[in-house]
């Protein structure tokens, strides 16, 4: 028989590598940072030989430029379209014209009987920059940023805006390099960065129904 007390007692956060995210930054549990970049996509089957093979050459380039490692991740879900029928439905009351709201209704309709037929998925592109600073580590203690030492606390804050200039710096050479690819980047700020790993660790809370908007 497998004892399961002690991972009940833990709880959920002792499973996620992530310490805080502030000013735009993920700060995992063993001191390493990340950024994170939203990437539009290209649709590389549409393009030219020509224009296919110069994408592959920049891209390679932009491989072969870089002296750290990074993560390309592709987030793949169900398109949630509740939001895109409620704001349609909310459109029908409005409607003045009796013809227009029967095409409004018969419109909804097919889309909710289209979506429950086939699963619209829609995918996220990503790429994770890290950067991993040198530890502040005293008579064998890191550290809190937000210890009681007034003192120690200043100069966390000093470190970690000086740890975040390099790696900023990192995600301007890969916004450069991504950008001669024909693709378009945004760096993600705390809020989305939030929003962006509350979905991941919580799949489920896709399926739970909306509130209703006025």
């Amino acid at each position: 028989m497998v004892d399961t007390s002690a991972a009940n007692s833990k709880s959920t956060q002792e499973f996620v590598p992530i310490k805080e995210i502030r000013d735009g930054v993920v700060v995992l549990k063993d001191g390493s940072m990340r950024a994170l970049l939203m990437c539009s996509s290209v649709n590389f089957a549409l393009k030219s030989g020509e224009e296919q093979n110069s994408i592959l050459f920049q891209f390679q380039n932009f491989l072969n430029s870089l002296d750290f490692s990074i993560q390309i991740f592709v987030q793949s879900r169900r398109l949630d379209i509740r939001p895109y029928l409620a704001l349609i439905e909310g459109r029908i009351k409005d409607q003045t014209n009796d013809l227009m709201r029967i095409q409004i209704k018969e419109y909804v309709k097919f889309i909710k009987k289209f979506t429950e037929d086939v699963n619209i998925m829609a995918k996220t592109f990503f790429v994770v920059v890290p950067y991993t600073p040198p530890m502040l580590d005293v008579e064998g203690k890191k550290f809190s940023l937000f210890g009681s030492n007034k003192a120690s606390r200043k100069e966390l804050i000093q470190r970690f805006d000086e740890d975040k200039t390099q790696l900023e710096k990192r995600v301007g050479v890969v916004e450069s390099g991504i950008s001669r690819c024909g693709v378009r980047t945004a760096q993600l700020g705390t809020e989305e960065l939030v929003e962006v790993f509350y979905k991941l660790f919580n799949p489920g809370d896709v399926e739970k129904p909306i509130p209703v908007i006025e």
